[in-house]
């Protein structure tokens, strides 16, 4: 992991404070640094154990902070130190919608990044398609299996697709087909890793996560090689 300064924080969401942690990699050695882009990552369901502490979820982080990009994890409404509870995806979009704003708040001007795995990407990938302060989208493990995914046709946003083979909630054949229905342009600016034999949680598999997302975004900014 590169140099990083690490903090607790909270934030003010629409419900109550929501509990985040929030890395910096970007002002280890310059506090006036600018970085190329900084990121929301949001965790699967609250109801089935999901917090910002899932082990996916955390890879996604150490990821972007290895790489040099600032990123903020939170706990959505009602989850660990989180006011409020469970609103089945609708209040945690404006959850998502705070997280962004403390970001934003953070570095003024910076484009930001929208992450989230299972239901986290499900919700946060709605709130980052419609936000103009985002400019890349990446899902982990989405729940193409039975949640709707109909409004990623409707932006031309970047987009990465990490999916587990064998993934119980999302086959690579249903990815396949929401694909298929975004616009050639936008088809065009989607990339999806399917990762060999890797369930809904990447066991054992959580470095093919961190490689497919580092290539991918060294890719799209060749200058947080300098950081890698």
């Amino acid at each position: 992991m590169s140099d990083s300064i690490h903090r607790s924080v909270f934030i003010e969401g629409p419900a109550g404070k929501l509990e985040g942690i929030f890395w910096d990699p970007s002002r280890a050695h310059s506090p006036n640094a600018k970085p190329a882009i900084a990121a929301v990552v949001c965790h699967p369901h609250p109801l089935f154990g999901g917090t910002m502490h899932n082990k996916v979820v955390y890879q996604v982080a150490r990821t972007l902070d290895r790489v040099g990009v600032p990123s903020l994890r939170f706990n959505f409404r009602g989850v660990g130190l989180s006011a409020g509870k469970h609103d089945r995806g609708h209040g945690e979009r404006a959850d998502v919608r705070a997280a962004l704003d403390f970001v934003a708040a953070e570095f003024p001007d910076v484009p930001l990044l929208v992450a989230g795995f299972s239901f986290g990407c499900w919700v946060g990938l709605r709130v980052g398609s419609e936000d103009s302060r985002v400019t890349e989208l990446v899902g982990v493990g989405p729940p193409v299996n039975d949640s709707d995914f109909s409004y990623l046709a409707k932006t031309e946003k970047p987009r990465l697709f990490i999916l587990g083979e064998k993934d119980q909630y999302g086959s690579p054949e249903q990815l396949e087909k929401l694909i298929a229905t975004f616009p050639k342009p936008v088809q065009r600016e989607t990339k999806a890793v399917i990762v060999p034999g890797a369930d809904h949680f990447f066991v054992g598999q959580l470095n093919e996560v961190d490689a497919a997302l580092s290539t991918w975004l060294l890719e799209r900014h060749p200058e947080l090689a300098a950081t890698k």
